[in-house]
């Protein structure tokens, strides 16, 4: 996976800053948050790091990783079309932002909008032709350079994963 260094913004430092953090935390009289902040501190940044590699990936597809994510949903629903306010409860953002992915999807060729069959007052986002050779081209290029590229073992993948969806399901993100 690239990273932030590869691509020349930033020189690796000669220490984990998150390392020092924690030590410092635990010095100056919070030990028992220390290993909280880490972990939440080492998130943040993974996820700097991961959006990096990402963007990086989709830039030349024309799309942001919130527009692939709208494509996918498309390309993976039964009729390649949903309503627009089914696309922001299954991806748990706001219908301004689906509105406005969907617009520039839309711009770009890749969703057309349409009218429901049975419903008038509901607007359905169809992938285009277009948008279904996008998607695939912009997946193969985040499988082969992001995600099976993570430096992290098989088993090392699966307890991270287990272990974001807890806290993610303890945070109401989602009934299990």
């Amino acid at each position: 996976m690239p990273s932030e260094q590869e691509g020349g913004n930033m020189a690796p430092l000669p220490f984990d800053p998150i390392t020092e953090a924690h030590r410092q935390w635990s010095e100056h009289g919070w030990p028992e948050a220390a290993d909280g902040m880490a972990a939440v501190t080492s998130i943040m940044r993974a996820h700097q790091l991961v959006l990096a590699a990402v963007d990086g990936v989709l830039r030349p597809h024309g799309l942001t990783f919130a527009r692939y994510e709208v494509l996918m949903l498309l390309r993976f629903s039964s009729r390649g079309a949903l309503p627009l306010s089914v696309v922001g409860s299954r991806l748990q953002v706001h219908l301004t932002s689906v509105t406005s992915a969907i617009d520039r999807l839309e711009r770009d060729g890749l969703v057309a909008r349409e009218r429901h069959p049975t419903d008038r007052r509901t607007t359905l986002a169809r992938i285009t032709p277009v948008g279904r050779r996008v998607a695939a081209r912009a997946t193969d290029r985040l499988n082969t350079k992001v995600f099976s590229a993570l430096p992290l073992t098989p088993g090392e993948q699966k307890n991270l994963v287990e272990s974001i969806r807890a806290m993610r399901q303890a945070a109401g993100d989602f009934v299990d």
